[in-house]
């Protein structure tokens, strides 16, 4: 059974386990490792009806469409969906499709206001100050342009990326897709770029720099005048607008829309994990494949690479949690930033930076920068390396409740940067020379390899081995006497 949720309610489809014959298949070749695709199965449209919208995938064909869950590798068949539904998954709850209204026309639409805002955010001034007469005034770009100045080149590119450049990126990819598939022809590159669009996905990060820019504002507001510049409030709009055209983005419909859907592979059964059947469904569009006997593959619709376990999964996020844990050390020991006051220098620490906060009244946003830039990441750590620890006990353990503390890392991960934006934001705008300064301290650049170390640890990390059940402890003492 799929669970599908409506905007209204959640009912149960029903769906039959049982073999899946394939009437045909799309035809392939290997080239050297080059996968080449040389047939794909489309299913065109009625004469004079345009392809979007009025035919979601679920009308245009009459066999199951098969997904297997990215998080527990349950193999499932999709049920038919309506605007406004979405299909979960039943072993685990994860959401396998999510059917929209018009979904070009909005995602379109969205994209294209959303670059309105970001062109208008990055042609104005952002924000001002002034105190006793002297002030400055900053444009967006400058955030990351000022750390550079100050010998911190990659936090620098780090915050441009996060901000502008990969949000940019995103939004035309999404315009560029939509309007070929308005026109009922995908453009070229089509494909590639619908595959860059989930990787870039987790990597923007303008909801967090707004969260920074309050921080850092409600610090400054209490030792010099501030002003908000027209290009403040264009990023806010632009923040909002990039998490709904993001949240628009109907994948499913997407990728049939481009290359259709090839068969399923012959003898499926659903009800049953995917590896076990020699399966994998693709984190990209979906599609499930079948692998060759080493358990690798490439789909053969959108090209990613497929295995049956993320290759070496826990041995890469033990590796990044140590790193990440090694450089949270100096993090927390140097100081993150310097103020200069009448001449003064006083360094502080992301720990000394809370403790001014509270001292000067500020207890929400100390508390903001605490769970941030301590809890968060030290959370995490934690709780990663526990999920690492116990990832071979899924017998002993509820995988449910550890599906769930993996998808609370994953989500909390990339909001550590709200410390790094607030250095990024009061560097560029606290410049007065000797009567106020702020400058980066070496932690600024230690805490930014955290806060991308952890994201990378949790991308690894296959949350399907959680699902895993171990062979009894009986079967491997049993083995072992034999031989």
């Amino acid at each position: 059974m799929v669970r599908i949720a409506s905007t209204c309610h959640t009912f149960p489809a029903i769906v039959w386990p049982g073999s899946i014959r394939s009437a045909a298949h799309a035809s392939h070749s290997f080239r050297g490792n080059r996968f080449v695709l040389k047939h794909i199965l489309r299913l065109p449209a009625a004469p004079g009806e345009p392809r979007v919208d009025q035919t979601p995938p679920e009308a245009r064909t009459s066999r199951r469409r098969l997904r297997a869950c990215h998080e527990c590798d349950w193999l499932v068949a999709l049920p038919p969906l309506r605007p406004g539904q979405k299909a979960d998954c039943p072993r685990c709850g994860h959401t396998l499709a999510t059917r929209h209204h018009q979904p070009a026309q909005r995602s379109m639409a969205l994209a294209m206001a959303a670059m309105v805002a970001l062109l208008l955010a990055i042609s104005f001034p952002f924000a001002s100050f002034s105190v006793s007469g002297l002030g400055n005034r900053i444009e967006l770009t400058e955030t990351a342009t000022t750390l550079i100045g100050f010998h911190q080149p990659l936090v620098g590119i780090a915050v441009i990326l996060t901000i502008v450049v990969l949000p940019a990126i995103y939004l035309l990819g999404v315009i560029w897709l939509q309007l070929g598939l308005l026109q009922d022809e995908p453009l070229p590159a089509s494909r590639t770029i619908a595959r860059t669009l989930s990787h870039l996905h987790p990597w923007m990060m303008t909801d967090v720099f707004i969260i920074g820019a309050l921080v850092s504002l409600f610090k400054v507001a209490g030792m010099a005048e501030v002003d908000l510049g027209l290009s403040f409030w264009a990023f806010c709009v632009f923040a909002v607008l990039l998490l709904l055209t993001t949240q628009s983005i109907d994948s499913d419909w997407m990728w049939f829309s481009l290359a259709g859907e090839p068969l399923a592979p012959e003898g499926v059964r659903t009800g049953r994990t995917a590896a076990s059947q020699g399966l994998s469904g693709c984190p990209t569009c979906g599609l499930v494949n079948r692998l060759d006997a080493m358990g690798r593959g490439h789909c053969q619709r959108c090209g990613e690479r497929l295995h049956a376990r993320a290759p070496h999964s826990l041995q890469r996020t033990w590796a990044l949690l140590a790193t990440a844990a090694l450089m949270y050390l100096p993090a927390n020991l140097y100081p993150i930033m310097t103020t200069t006051s009448l001449g003064q220098s006083s360094p502080s620490t992301i720990i000394g930076g809370v403790v001014e906060l509270i001292q000067m009244g500020s207890w929400p946003v100390a508390a903001v920068i605490f769970v941030a830039s301590v809890i968060v990441p030290v959370g995490k750590l934690v709780a990663l390396a526990w999920l690492c620890l116990v990832a071979e006990r899924s017998a002993e353990l509820n995988p449910v409740n550890r599906t769930r503390l993996y998808r609370l890392t994953e989500f909390i991960g990339r909001w550590s940067m709200v410390d790094v934006f607030v250095v990024a934001i009061l560097v560029a705008l606290i410049r007065a020379g000797s009567l106020m300064a702020i400058t980066p301290g070496p932690a600024a650049l230690a805490f930014a390899a955290v806060v991308v170390l952890t994201m990378l640890a949790a991308m690894t990390f296959d949350p399907r081995l959680i699902w895993d059940t171990p062979p009894p402890r009986d079967s491997h003492h049993t083995q072992g006497m034999s031989g």
